[in-house]
């Protein structure tokens, strides 16, 4: 059964992810940073630490956490019993709270499913499910953004091995120009099953370098 408050029928705007960046006006919170794909419109949504940790885990492709976390297990639960996320629609704003569904179909019957922005947004990146929102709500809440801007959250996002930090004492980057390729990988595969995965990340980077 659909909820009324997704109309499948109204146009809605292709979104994409432009980046994540600390939160300047909540502290521990962080910004994720939606942009519609024909357009020059973003959507900013303030998010928890987990779930921009999530998120930025699920942007790597070269970094996998040894256990499932909480949105890796809801895919798995989903594959198990052939459940598939179609889209993400965010598809309400009330004071400054944003409201998504998951639009999910198993044996080609639909359901919509609500859910927290955060956690749609996450659980869309790892079914590589398409984000929608309603033009009203980029009318709303959508923001123009200058150069300057747009090149700072592509910068966040180039560095969001930040989000996957597992603790601030981790963020200390190390010199590992000194190890060889075989001591690196070592030394990648210790970090991921330690769950540090800043540090992966900059072992990641240093490998990807001499590639």
């Amino acid at each position: 059964m659909l909820f009324n408050y997704v109309d499948l029928s109204m146009s809605l705007t292709l979104l994409t992810i432009k980046g994540i960046s600390y939160s300047q006006t909540q502290t521990g919170a962080y910004a994720l940073v939606l942009s519609e794909i024909e357009g020059t419109r973003t959507l900013p949504i303030i998010i928890g630490a987990f779930e921009a940790q999530s998120i930025a885990i699920a942007l790597e492709t070269e970094i996998r956490p040894p256990r499932p976390l909480t949105h890796d297990l809801f895919k798995t639960f989903s594959a198990t019993f052939s459940i598939n996320i179609k889209e993400v629609i965010i598809h309400k704003l009330v004071d400054g709270v944003f409201f998504s569904s998951l639009v999910c179909e198993k044996d080609g019957k639909k359901e919509v499913i609500d859910t927290r922005t955060s956690d749609a947004i996450a659980i869309a990146v790892r079914f590589d499910a398409p984000i929608y929102t309603y033009e009203n709500i980029l009318d709303k809440a959508g923001v123009y953004l200058k150069v300057e801007e747009e090149l700072e959250i592509q910068n966040n996002l180039n560095q969001k091995e930040d989000m996957v930090s597992k603790n601030d004492s981790s963020s200390i980057k190390k010199d590992y120009t000194s190890l060889s390729l075989k001591e690196l990988n070592k030394q990648l595969d210790l970090a991921v099953a330690n769950e540090n995965y800043e540090l992966a990340a900059n072992i990641r980077d240093e490998i990807s370098k001499r590639s």
